[in-house]
């Protein structure tokens, strides 16, 4: 059952949003570093980040090549950070490579890894000459094996091939077994490439359990995230396929939401994620989530698990992505005579019947519980429960004394009126919006133009949003319209989020300082998800004007709730 735990204040960013004038065109452990000194000293309990996994030529930190493996792009790459990185090839390389163009603008994914691989592949060459630091990756390489050398290979497949979909790869190399042979064949030219990857794995678990202790040392928790699914394109799903279900993909059902796409009006959003064979899981006592998770747990104090509805039951399609255009605008007699008489739904159960609830609800539970158990309380475990959720999820996760998430706009009572914050369970985590929504101030300023629109519905639903927020707020507005976004709605915003009673109350740094920057655009594939940065560095934000005298006020309004 829950317990009553003091509340905390947190701020989500993306690593690769932070900006410093050392970084290598995208944000790394080092801005992190100084990021986690501005939130001690600020007050903030801990600092929030999207997932951490290696990622393939898709920069989504939602599909990770591996459920272990963590993102090279992360790391600091100094001769300071790295001793075996020599000073002059790291001056004549980020010279070469303009790395003074690149610390500009958005993420230029591309030449950032072309940059990160050239220093990391010499700093590899140059190991050997530190005999201490050696010892200790060979340590790790022993330590790590049942899952470092199979993701290793995997990295080498893919130089081999151009890319990570295995599905496409030579036929002599398509499955493990026979990748695994190839290997063995080919030991001597394989094997250091596989070491090269092994030595980037333990230098990112180094670094980020490093960051771990100082972000501790400095009463600073790390909040993670963890996904629910994992990429068909993964070393998982190539070496281990007993232990997904390759004729089904997760995603999402039906949505109104989204006006401007009819494939997910009609059928739902199709994400590609393999389902789990969670019997054979289970057989094999849930071995593949245990070590997802406790390897989760050596890096952040704190973790999300991204779409826990998942765990319960999760909406399906019986065709990948790639087909989606195919069956857009078929019937559903259509539809199943391409895929076998199937159609989306959800797995295992639909919410239907009763009865189908009771099972949904105890898988539920027993995945949960599994995790819980995995974390072995060396971290706390927050459940993202946004989307259709079932009546019997959020009394569910407040058994299990794990916080939901309560988007304040969005919780209404049974007279629909907004629920305020004072009235929140302790058990519970509240924020305004996640990486996948739009900021504060272009949410604002969207319900002000739908509140003048033409059309009724429209305009009644933007008045309702503004209203829930200003009373949220506690702001009084006359008659005569919605005003601009501006300092004094957006400071009354976030502090009534901190004076909420949840456990844990957090909003993304760019609300603090009123920016309309987008991580991520749900739904679409372009170059502009996953890259936009601050404007400015993790110093200016610390030191300079205007961004110094938006986190002195955060740091009185910390204390003034008592966070």
């Amino acid at each position: 059952m829950p317990t009553i735990q003091p509340r905390r204040a947190g701020i989500l960013i993306p690593v690769f949003a932070l900006r410093t004038p050392e970084d290598l065109g995208i944000g790394d452990i080092g801005g992190v570093r100084q990021l986690v000194d501005w939130a001690a000293e600020t007050g903030l309990g801990f600092v929030q980040f999207l997932p951490i996994n290696a990622t393939g030529s898709d920069s989504s930190p939602y599909n990770a090549i591996s459920s272990v493996a963590l993102d090279y792009l992360t790391l600091e790459l100094t001769p300071a950070a790295i001793p075996e990185l020599d000073e002059k090839f790291y001056r004549t390389i980020t010279g070469i490579l303009r790395v003074d163009l690149l610390r500009h603008g958005s993420v230029n994914y591309p030449k950032v890894r072309r940059l990160k691989n050239t220093l990391l592949r010499r700093a590899f060459s140059q190991i050997e000459q530190q005999p201490e630091r050696m010892r200790e990756f060979e340590a790790f390489c022993i330590r790590e094996a049942s899952w470092l050398d199979d993701f290793c290979l995997f990295k080498v497949l893919m130089e081999v091939h151009g890319h990570e979909d295995w599905t496409n790869w030579r036929e002599n190399l398509n499955s493990a077994a026979k990748a695994r042979a190839w290997r063995d064949a080919n030991a001597d030219e394989v094997d250091d490439r596989i070491l090269f990857h092994a030595y980037v794995q333990w230098l990112c678990f180094r670094q980020w359990g490093e960051l771990r202790a100082y972000a501790n040392g400095k009463g600073v928790k790390l909040m993670g995230d963890i996904p629910f699914g994992i990429s068909w394109c993964s070393a998982d799903v190539f070496f281990q396929p007993e232990q997904f279900d390759l004729n089904w993909c997760g995603g999402a059902p039906p949505e109104t939401y989204f006006k401007d796409d009819y494939f997910v009006q009609r059928w739902g959003q199709n994400w590609g994620i393999p389902h789990y064979r969670w019997h054979v899981m289970e057989q094999g006592g849930f071995q593949w989530w245990r070590r997802r998770t406790q390897k989760l747990v050596e890096v952040f104090d704190i973790f999300r698990i991204d779409h826990v509805l998942g765990f319960y039951r999760i909406y399906s399609f019986p065709w990948r992505p790639t087909r989606n255009e195919e069956f857009c605008y078929l019937s559903d007699d259509e539809a199943k005579a391409l895929t076998g008489g199937r159609l989306p739904h959800y797995i295992e159960h639909g919410d239907d019947t009763p009865e189908h609830k009771a099972v949904n609800l105890a898988n539920g539970d027993k995945y949960l519980r599994m995790i819980l158990d995995a974390a072995a309380g060396k971290a706390e475990v927050v459940a993202e429960d946004l989307g259709t959720v079932p009546d019997y999820v959020r009394p569910h996760l407040l058994s299990l004394d794990i916080p939901g998430f309560k988007v304040c706009q969005w919780e209404s009572d049974d007279q629909g009126r907004v629920v305020m914050g004072s009235t929140y369970d302790n058990c519970a985590f509240t924020t305004y919006a996640t990486h996948d929504h739009e900021p504060m101030k272009t949410h604002w300023e969207h319900r002000r133009r739908d509140a003048a629109s033409a059309d009724e519905g429209q305009r009644a639903l933007g008045q309702k949003e503004l209203r829930d927020l200003a009373e949220f707020a506690g702001l009084r507005f006359s008659s005569d319209g919605w005003p601009e976004y501006d300092t004094h709605i957006r400071r009354a915003l976030l502090e009534a989020l901190l004076t909420s009673n949840a456990r844990f109350a957090a909003f993304m740094l760019t609300d603090l300082f009123g920016l309309e920057d987008r991580f991520n655009v749900p739904g679409i594939a372009a170059t502009s998800n996953w890259s936009a940065r601050l404007p400015m560095t993790v110093a200016e934000m610390r030191a300079a004007s205007p961004w110094k005298e938006e986190c002195d006020w955060l740091k009185k309004a910390i204390q003034r709730t008592e966070r």
